[in-house]
This record gives C-alpha cells, sequence and structure tokens, in this order.
C-alpha cells in the first residue's frame, strides 16, 4: 500500500508539513494544497489515490471542494475538522466522505484511516451470488454493484455495498455491530457505532419503501443488524 499519492489539503502550512512528513515517512507520496481551488486543479490535473480534506480553507467550505470532487473524480475524502460535531460529520458522509477525523488527531490515527480506506475501496468484497432476488421490489445485482429497487436501478457507493453484502450474504443472521464493522470498515472502526448506523441509514433510504419501517434491514437493539430472512418477507 506504500507509494500511494496522497493529496493533503490543509489551509495551515504548519500542520500541512507536519502531516506530510508523517505520511511520507510511512511510504505515502504527499502533494500538498492551502486553497480549495488548488485542491480542486491538483485533483483533476494529477494522479490521486486519496485526498485529505480540511473543512476549513480560505476560499471556500470543504464541503465545497468536497462536492467538486465527487462530481469528477472517484477518489476516496477523508475529512478533518475542529468541529468535531454530528452534523459536520454527517453532512462531510452524505456527500459522500469516505471518512472523517476530527482535530486534533495523531499521525499514527491517521496513517491507520487512510489504510483502512485503500483496503475498503480498493478491494472487491467477495461474491456469493452474482444477483439476488429478495422479493418483488428489491434484486441485488453484485456484479454491477446495484440495487433495482421497484424497477430502478439505484448505484452503491464501495461501502454501502460492502454492508449490503455482508448483511444479504447470512440473511435471518444477526450480525454484531462490531462484527460488522471490523467487516466493512477495518478492525479500527470497531466501536463506530454512529458510522454504521449512519449507513444503515442511507441504505435503508435507498432500498426501503419506508425507511422509518424497515422490511429489509432489520434492528436488533443493543446487538446489531440482520437482513430479513428471505423465506419470511412478502413477495420473496
Amino acid at each position: 500500500m506504500t507509494d500511494r499519492r496522497i493529496l493533503v489539503v490543509e489551509d495551515e502550512p504548519h500542520m500541512l508539513d507536519l502531516i506530510r512528513l508523517a505520511l511520507e515517512s510511512a511510504g505515502f507520496a504527499v502533494t500538498g494544497a492551502t486553497t480549495g481551488a488548488e485542491a480542486m486543479r491538483r485533483v483533476r490535473e494529477q494522479p490521486t489515490d486519496l485526498v485529505v480534506l480540511d473543512l476549513n480553507l480560505p476560499d471556500m467550505s470543504g464541503f465545497d471542494v468536497l462536492r467538486d470532487v465527487r462530481a469528477h473524480v472517484p477518489v476516496p475524502v477523508i475529512m478533518l475538522t475542529v468541529q468535531d460535531s454530528e452534523d459536520d460529520r454527517v453532512c462531510g458522509l452524505e456527500l459522500g466522505a469516505d471518512d472523517y477525523l476530527g482535530k486534533p488527531f495523531g499521525h499514527r490515527e491517521l496513517i491507520s484511516r487512510i489504510k483502512a480506506v485503500l483496503r475498503r475501496t480498493e478491494m472487491p468484497a467477495p461474491v456469493p451470488r452474482n444477483v439476488v432476488r429478495v422479493d418483488d421490489e428489491l434484486t441485488v445485482d453484485f456484479d454491477r454493484r446495484e440495487a433495482v429497487v421497484r424497477g430502478q436501478a439505484v448505484k452503491l457507493r464501495p461501502t454501502e455495498f460492502k454492508l449490503l453484502h455482508s448483511l444479504l450474504a447470512h440473511p435471518g443472521r444477526i450480525m454484531t455491530h462490531e462484527a460488522l464493522l471490523s467487516r466493512v470498515w477495518g478492525p479500527e472502526y470497531r466501536d463506530d457505532t454512529q458510522l454504521l448506523r449512519l449507513y444503515v441509514n442511507y441504505l435503508r433510504k435507498k432500498l426501503e419503501r419506508d425507511p422509518a419501517h424497515p422490511r429489509y434491514i432489520l434492528n436488533e437493539r443493543g446487538l446489531g443488524y440482520r437482513f430479513a430472512d428471505l423465506a419470511h418477507i412478502p413477495g420473496g
């Protein structure tokens, strides 16, 4: 995983230098940008494997940069912010960020997160079957990494795909929070139940007719989640 090219977008030169030194010591090739405009130009012009993106930039919000990156380049993004609030985190993840790290943070933690995101986005999950027909309203095509919901194709992001695969590979079986987080995100995330809850909600919004009353992805309070037993879903 060394020699991966990381773009670090950070407006404080001292912080940028520290992050660059830490990542280069871990074997990454690092490019820096101190403004949103520079970051958007670099990510389009230079091969980039991952972007570390500060939320607070002098010329625009990191959210604006994230929107631009998502519109043009399929590169994973880790967002940094001093405002480690749930609202900021949810907004960044909704816009397509792959992970979120609040300042201050340790460089070892950042490196660990970068490696986990690269593993998650670059390694395809094993596929037990190419197409799974859940019921009359939902079919999952693992080859295309999409779901067909009431006749409409719905694209799944890599993390959403891995989460759905982990649940659907064991229908009717409870998957604990720790097991799902370790399988989908990596062992570094095994305690981040908020992250899991957010992505379960994303999947429910894409797959369920009524996300508030799900029929596919079911919550087992205090334990984890399970995909409904396919033999007992009406219309299945």
